[in-house]
C-alpha cells in the first residue's frame, strides 16, 4: 500500500491523519505495537509512510511490520551501539528539510529502549520533535493490574550489578507507594526472590506477561508467592508492578512516633527508614510515608 493507496484507505480518511501537517526537519517519535500488529495506530501508519527514513532498532523487526501494511519507506538501522554515530547523520538529513522516524522493536522509543541519545541530539541541535504515541507495555500493565496508588514509580529495567540492585529495590519498597519495573526472562526468577526476600509478604504483586500476545497473562499476588506466579520456565518480557502497601502506618506508639521525628530532622526519609525498621523491627515500607510527611 502506497501514499496514496494509504489517503484512500477508509478508515485512515475517517482518522483524517493524512489532512494533518506534516512538518518538515522534524523527528517523529513513533510508537509500534508491542505484540499485537493491531495495535498500530492510523496516524503512525501514515508517517512511517511519509517520512523520508525510519530509524530502527533492529531493522528485521521493522521490515515486517511495514510489509505487513505494505509501506516502503526506507530503513536505516539505529541502536545503543551506533546511536550517537547515527545522530550525526540523522540531523544532517533534517537540517537539509527532511523527515525523519524513529521507531523500535516494540512500543514506545526512549523509554526504557534506545532512542534518548538521538532525541536530545536533535532537541539539542534546535530541531523538532514530534511523538506519535500508541503502544507501550507500562501504560498496558498499569491500566489491567488495578493498582491502589494514586502515584507509580517507573524503575523500569533493574542494574546489572547485585548490590545496586538490592539498593534500588529496598528504596522503591519503602516509598509506600506503588512501582514498576520490566524483566527480562533469564533475570525474572533471580528478581522474584529479590522482591520476595525485601517486600512484606502480604504485599500485593501483579506480574503482566507477553502482553497482547497469544499467551498474555495478568497475574497478582502477594509478594510470598511471587516465585509461583513467574513458573518454573518463565519465558517472554514481564512487566512487575508492585502495589502500594494497604497496612496503615498511623498506628505507631508514641515512643516510635518520637523516634521518627528525630530521625527526620538528622536523615533523609529512606536512611531513616531504614534505620527505624531495625530500632522497631517494623517493615521500612510501613515507616516511610510517616518519615515523608514529618
Amino acid at each position: 500500500m502506497n501514499r496514496q493507496e494509504l489517503h484512500a484507505d477508509p478508515l485512515l480518511a475517517a482518522s483524517g491523519a493524512a489532512l494533518q501537517d506534516l512538518p518538515a526537519q522534524a523527528l517523529y517519535i513513533v510508537a509500534t505495537p508491542i505484540g499485537n500488529l493491531a495495535d498500530i495506530t492510523l496516524r503512525a501508519l501514515w508517517v512511517l509512510s511519509c517520512v523520508d527514513a525510519i530509524a530502527a532498532e533492529d531493522t528485521r523487526t521493522t521490515g515486517a511490520l511495514l510489509r505487513r501494511y505494505g509501506i516502503d519507506t526506507p530503513v536505516r538501522a539505529v541502536h545503543e551501539h551506533n546511536e550517537r554515530a547515527a545522530a550525526s547523520a540523522i540531523i544532517a538529513q533534517l537540517d537539509a528539510g527532511g523527515r525523519v522516524a524513529l521507531v523500535t522493536d516494540a512500543g514506545t522509543p526512549a523509554i526504557s529502549d534506545p532512542g534518548a541519545r538521538l532525541v536530545r541530539a536533535v532537541i539539542e541541535a534546535g530541531r523538532r520533535v514530534v511523538p506519535v504515541p500508541g503502544a507501550s507495555s507500562l501504560t498496558a500493565a498499569a491500566s489491567a493490574a488495578g493498582l491502589r496508588s494514586e502515584r507509580i514509580t517507573f524503575a523500569g529495567f533493574l542494574p546489572a550489578g547485585s548490590r545496586e540492585r538490592a539498593r534500588l529495590l529496598r528504596e522503591l519498597a519503602a516509598r509506600g507507594e506503588a512501582f514498576v519495573l520490566f524483566e527480562a526472562p533469564h533475570r525474572i526468577e533471580a528478581t522474584s526472590r529479590e522482591l520476595a526476600s525485601i517486600l512484606d509478604g502480604g504485599r500485593r504483586v501483579v506480574v503482566a506477561r507477553e502482553l497482547t500476545k497469544k499467551f498474555e497473562t495478568v497475574q497478582a499476588c502477594q509478594a510470598r508467592d511471587l516465585g509461583n506466579a513467574i513458573g518454573p520456565e518463565p519465558r517472554g518480557e514481564f512487566v512487575v508492578l508492585v502495589d502500594a502497601p494497604d497496612a496503615d502506618p498511623g498506628d505507631v506508639d508514641a515512643v516510635t512516633r518520637r523516634w521518627l521525628e528525630a530521625l527526620a530532622e538528622a536523615l533523609p526519609p529512606s536512611r531513616a527508614a531504614a534505620v527505624a525498621a531495625r530500632a522497631t523491627g517494623l517493615s521500612r515500607e510501613r515507616l516511610y510515608p510517616l518519615l515523608a510527611r514529618e
